[in-house]
């Protein structure tokens, strides 16, 4: 039980480093919690600093989710045969995000990071998933309609890749979490009123 609460402890602290607001606060001086979406994330990022920040900051997000993750798989093997450590730190991670200690417990959407950790649970799948997520949003011009797709197929890539029932039972709980997150993006989509990454 201590190596699962320190894998929560982990993922938490380091998915609650607020990167985008960091990035944006050093070159603006500005919150980045103001404009936009009002989120932390790398698609608000690219509305105050443009297109090249949003891809740093994407990356940055999804080594942040990565990270909790890899420490927690070589160093806590608590339940190692269900992957419980890991999924822990997965799940704090994405609490992390969209939930920052260090921002009053305030955020982003966690897709990126949710990638990150779904890339250090099972690289294939991650791959496929941001794949996914690169084609739909590049199709559609929609970043939020990339992320909801992209994190719906997840569990089902983790059981095709035959992975344990705790790593599909997280992509399960975290798509469903990142998509709630998105609840007033999936609002606005169905409106027709959704901002588009591109014009």
């Amino acid at each position: 039980m201590l190596q699962i609460a320190l894998a929560l402890l982990m993922g938490y602290l380091i998915g609650s480093i607020p990167t985008g607001y960091l990035i944006v606060k050093a070159k603006t001086g500005e919150d980045i919690r103001k404009v936009g979406s009002g989120s932390t994330g790398a698609t608000n990022v690219k509305r105050v600093l443009g297109k090249k920040w949003f891809f740093i900051v994407m990356f940055l997000d999804a080594i942040k989710g990565a990270l909790p993750v890899v420490l927690a798989t070589l160093f806590l093997h608590a339940f190692s045969k269900y992957g419980i450590t890991p999924v822990a730190a997965a799940v704090a991670v994405l609490l992390g995000h969209s939930k920052s200690i260090f921002l009053k417990f305030t955020g982003g959407k966690s897709v990126a990071s949710g990638v990150g950790t779904i890339l250090a649970l099972c690289w294939p799948v991650g791959l496929i998933t941001a794949i996914i997520w690169s084609i739909i949003t590049w199709v559609s011009k929609y970043v939020s309609l990339g992320s909801i797709i992209a994190l719906a197929i997840s569990p089902i890539l983790m059981w095709a890749f035959k992975q344990p029932v705790g790593y599909i039972a997280y992509a399960t709980v975290g798509a469903i979490y990142i998509i709630w997150l998105h609840r007033e993006n999936i609002k606005r989509l169905i409106k027709g009123e959704e901002n588009k990454v591109r014009q």
